[in-house]
């Protein structure tokens, strides 16, 4: 066999040679997207207000305390997973690459063999988005992030968004968006408008993307502190709530659906997040119209997204009734929990 044909046939061994790796394992693709309530390492980043989780300050984190929370998070994605790990994790509120680095290294992930890609953003206290990925089913061709400026009146960036587009083994290419939107915190109206930005800056990323992708595939998620329903999203990311599957067969290859618009939820629990006694979904997934159509190499499943909340992962509420997540904190007072937020769940499959 000449060269040229050889050199041809290349790109076509390695997509068997990747697909294959995969073939004897189960066609699921998990996707969860987790705020993990303020991963922080032990130590200060210069230029960042970060003085908060150190030692000797008032919350007193310590290196015991940082590997319990590391502990304590890889239960979640690995419970999650089961017996497959999830193909996608999205992680909100971490510090910084050597905070990740220790939960896929340093912890029961370490068997899983996840990669991951990290922001670097200007937010005030150092604060990141982050992607875990599974490289037999995801492999990254391309990442980037972008920052969104604030508001005259707002002043402090927010987290910048992650984009990441990756293969799948189809030779299909997957564009991955997290998201972590600015706080709700003192109620301000310019801290809605910077949310509403954040959305349209998402939706123009896809929208961009997508235009070139043969088969548009995409997944948006993150906390975007609001529900679905909240004029940022409503009006930023302009999504569709999510059809009757029936109808998925109908739906605009390059529209965006809310996957938690019609959530299956556990009894007690109506939300990923829960403040004063009342339950919000500040936490969102939103799929292409290409992932609903079932004839899609790669696509959601029916009641596909979830939140995934085992019992392990909250605790009773005595004040407001019911239960709440077990968090690592309730305010400057370590409780030893996993998170003040529950994850979603996403399945698909090829």
């Amino acid at each position: 066999m000449n060269r040229r044909r050889l050199f041809l046939l290349l790109p076509v061994v390695c997509l068997v040679a990747f697909w294959s790796s995969v073939c004897g394992q189960s066609r699921r693709f998990g996707v969860m997207t987790y705020n993990v309530e303020n991963l922080f390492d032990t130590c200060h980043d210069a230029g960042f207000d970060d003085y908060e989780f150190l030692p000797t300050a008032t919350r007193q984190w310590d290196t015991r305390r940082y590997r319990t929370k590391l502990s304590r998070l890889a239960r979640v994605i690995a419970s999650a997973g089961g017996a497959e790990p999830l193909s996608l994790v999205a992680l909100c509120e971490v510090e910084n690459d050597s905070v990740v680095r220790d939960l896929c290294r340093r912890t029961r992930l370490a068997r899983l063999g996840y990669e991951y890609v990290v922001t670097h953003s200007r937010d005030v206290r150092g604060v990141d988005v982050a992607l875990l990925y599974q490289p037999l089913r995801f492999r990254p061709i391309a990442v980037e992030a972008v920052s969104v400026a604030p508001p005259k009146d707002y002043g402090r960036p927010t987290r910048d968004i992650l984009h990441v587009t990756g293969l799948l083994p189809t030779a299909d290419t997957l564009d991955v968006f997290v998201c972590h939107s600015p706080s709700r915190l003192g109620g301000l109206r310019v801290a809605d408008d910077y949310r509403r930005m954040v959305a349209e800056r998402v939706r123009q990323l896809a929208d961009s993307a997508l235009t070139y992708r043969a088969t548009p595939y995409a997944i948006i998620m993150g906390d975007f502190n609001d529900d679905a329903t909240d004029p940022s999203i409503a009006f930023g990311l302009r999504p569709h709530p999510s059809p009757e599957i029936a109808a998925w067969a109908l739906a605009d290859v390059k529209a965006y659906y809310a996957m938690a618009a019609n959530l299956k939820t556990s009894e007690g629990i109506e939300g990923t997040y829960k403040y004063r006694g009342e339950w919000n979904r500040l936490d969102q997934m939103f799929v292409s119209g290409a992932l609903l159509r079932p004839e899609s190499s790669l696509h959601v499943t029916p009641q596909a997204c979830q939140i995934y909340a085992p019992p392990f992962l909250f605790t009773k509420d005595t004040r407001y009734g019911g239960v709440k997540p077990y968090r690592t904190y309730l305010g400057p007072q370590y409780n030893g929990g996993f998170s003040d937020h529950f994850p979603l769940l996403l399945h698909l499959a090829f």
